[in-house]
């Protein structure tokens, strides 16, 4: 029937081979599982990313991208064995620009047996050719969008890529843009003021064009020495607007209106050299990042009466940003396999902000309100060594170790600003035990110092809700003692499946506390802890008798503890997530081009709690969608995409007291935003 369904619609692609069924079980070599391409032939991939979405209970997971400076790895995805270069260039962006003709094959192996600083748990290897005579490839894909909010027609990506000289080129053009919006209804009520209460009916909408052209060039010679470097410019356009009536019974009426835009552009530039010295290699890297985002934020009130003087409040702040990186990473083996590393870090990291504010008088002109510590300059010198060690300890348990430690000096400028230095030990132990083919555990205990959020420095306002942060000079970066362990059990013909659970102790943890009686800013806590498990299955339903299909599974439970400062109490670590899961069905139908499926997800979060207000986001219902897909209509991928069947609204509650969070309330904001369905089309193709 779907052949039939094929010649009718489709009759140049119904003369096309269609991809067979194939065994997504790996083989195993030498403690590594290997994949080959035309095992995920019925998926007909145009990338390395078609693939790696494919590989049974594996999960990209692209690390932590405030991560300092560029520090250990902690990307699960590698390229030819090395770690992706830059910063902005992520496992995700990096798949998507390898074309299916240029790989060899896909390895996953534990981390800790890797010679690589910092990884452990399970990492991918993407091993691809070096045939200079293979010509030049590219890949496109194209995402149309249609809501309710409003058409997207400008969202995709291509890359090109091939020999240039003795090397490989890559030039790839990305536009992640989005039309997003919702509507509903919200209701404010003031619990010993019921006279007070009233409505606001509101449409919000939100787009943005992120424009981003990137190159990259890579390099290998006869000796064996590496060269690759990455250039990237980007411009982020982003425009929100939120139109409100508000009405209340007696009184006029009155229409509210919120706008916010951001201009910002970005570049990167990182380039590294990889090559023998001595008994070893030695690997230098370098990294400039600049950005500058100038942005408005207006928010008004006006009244039907045509006389009353309009109300409201602007905020204007132009950010720039800037990180500078050089980095030399040396190893060496000596005598039984082990593993020596000496990773030598400088960076310099800057943010200057300039913010005004403005409030309408009683005539409705806009003044300039004195906001201290808007205008001022932090930056950061930071320096690291860390020393690396692993070995086989047996043929099934290996182990990696790192240890070192840091020094950094914060600086800020203006009346309020200081200088101060810090010296923070780092180190993790790992350990990857294999005890038979079918089963992997790991595990990692690591020291950790985090990267401070600038902004937080920095005074800024929520002309939206009229909440003002101070900044705080004071901020120290939190550290954590952070425990991890990973069992991935391989189900055979049923699938993989991978469970971690983990257990972080935080010190210094950064979250709102009191600056004077009447402001607040993010300042750092004493301690707090974090735990949870993680669970990610592929189930392969062939043997059950269902060909081609199968169920991918990812779910996450975390609870967490702090000492909330008002109160004395311990709560939740603030704006902390508390479940989420996802589940994908894809049926690929045997000896045809098409595939059809469908999805769920969820998430749960904390409040997010300020010392005279708490704001809670709800989902109230999961989000679902179904596909279908055809592999071959005139060489192109189609896929058909309808979201939102649960018509899942938004919710957003936010709780206002007439002082501290420990007295009693002033008002309650109550709003349901709705934003019915979505439809997505993707095309994609290769060249």
């Amino acid at each position: 029937m779907s052949a039939i369904i094929a010649s009718s619609l489709f009759p140049m692609a119904a003369h096309a081979q269609t991809p067979a069924l194939s065994n997504l079980q790996p083989r195993t070599e030498n403690g590594r599982q290997i994949y080959d391409v035309v095992q995920f032939e019925r998926f007909n991939p145009r990338t390395a990313l078609d693939i790696v979405n494919q590989i049974p209970g594996f999960i990209v997971d692209t690390g932590d991208n405030n991560e300092r400076g560029l520090g250990q790895a902690d990307e699960n995805v590698l390229i030819n064995g090395a770690r992706i270069s830059g910063k902005n260039n992520d496992a995700f962006t990096m798949l998507r620009r390898i074309s299916v003709e240029n790989i060899v094959r896909l390895e996953i192996v534990d981390g800790a047996t890797l010679s690589i600083s910092g990884l452990s748990g399970q990492v991918l290897n993407v091993v691809t050719n070096g045939d200079d005579d293979r010509g030049v490839t590219g890949n496109f894909r194209w995402q149309p969008q249609f809501r309710r909010a409003g058409e997207n027609w400008f969202a995709g990506d291509i890359s090109i890529s091939g020999p240039l000289g003795k090397g490989e080129f890559t030039i790839a053009l990305e536009n992640d843009a989005f039309r997003n919006g919702a509507q509903g209804r919200e209701h404010i009520t003031f619990p010993n003021a019921t006279d007070r209460n009233f409505i606001r009916d509101e449409v919000a909408r939100v787009r943005g064009d992120r424009p981003t052209l990137s190159t990259s060039y890579t390099s290998t010679s006869t000796t064996g020495s590496i060269f690759n470097i990455n250039a990237e410019y980007g411009i982020n356009h982003f425009r929100e607007r939120v139109a409100t009536d508000r009405s209340k019974p007696g009184e006029l009426d009155i229409t509210e209106n919120f706008a916010g835009r951001e201009n910002e552009w970005n570049a990167e530039v990182s380039a590294d050299y990889e090559f023998d010295l001595g008994g070893g290699r030695l690997k230098l890297i370098g990294l400039q990042r600049l950005e500058h985002s100038p942005f408005e934020n207006i928010f008004e009130q006006r009244f039907t009466d045509g006389v009353t003087p309009p109300r409201g409040n602007q905020f204007n702040r132009t950010i720039d940003e800037g990180e500078s990186v050089l980095r030399a990473e040396y190893s060496w083996k000596t005598d039984g396999g082990t593993d020596w590393g000496v990773n030598v870090e400088g960076a310099y990291n800057f943010l200057e902000s300039e913010g005004a504010l403005l409030v309408r008088d009683a005539q409705g002109v806009f003044q300039p309100i004195l906001l201290d510590n808007a205008n001022s300059k932090v930056t950061e010198y930071r320096g690291e060594i860390i020393g690396t060690y692993g070995r086989a300890l047996t043929d099934n348990l290996t182990l990696q170790t790192t240890l070192g430690g840091e020094y950094s000096q914060i600086s800020q400028n203006g009346p309020l600003g200081q200088t101060r230095s810090f010296i923070r030990p780092k180190g993790s132990i790992s350990l990857a035990w294999k005890p038979q083919d079918d089963l992997d555990f790991s595990f990692k205990l690591e020291r950790k110092v985090d990267q401070l959020n600038f902004f937080d420095f920095v005074a800024s306002v929520d002309v939206s809700n009229d909440v003002r942060n101070a900044g705080n000079p004071a901020l120290v970066p939190p550290q954590s003692w952070n425990a991890e362990v990973e069992g991935t059990f391989n189900l055979g013909a049923f699938g993989s499946t991978t469970v971690t659970g983990y257990y972080n102790k935080i010190s210094d943890i950064v979250d709102a506390i009191p600056i004077t009686a009447t402001t607040e800013a993010l300042g750092n806590l004493d301690s707090a802890t974090q735990y949870g498990i993680s669970v990610v299955s592929t189930f392969l339903l062939d043997s059950l008798g269902w060909k081609g299909a199968k169920i991918d599974v990812e779910a996450e439970a975390r609870r967490s503890s702090v000492l909330d400062p008002l109160t004395g109490v311990k709560r939740r670590i603030s704006n902390d997530f508390i479940y989420e899961y996802e589940i994908n069905f894809r049926h690929d139908i045997p000896n045809s081009n098409f595939a059809y499926g469908g999805s769920i997800q969820r998430f749960d979060g904390f409040p997010q709690t300020r010392l005279d207000q708490t704001a809670d986001f709800d989902e109230l219902a999961p989000y679902a969608a179904v596909f279908i897909e055809h592999k071959d209509v005139f060489g192109l991928t189609v896929n058909a995409n309808l979201g939102n069947l649960f018509n899942r609204s938004d919710r957003f509650v936010r709780t206002d007291y007439v002082a501290r969070r420990d007295g009693p309330i002033n008002f309650i904001e109550n709003r349901n935003r709705k934003f019915g369905l979505i439809y997505r089309l993707t095309v994609s193709g290769s060249f």
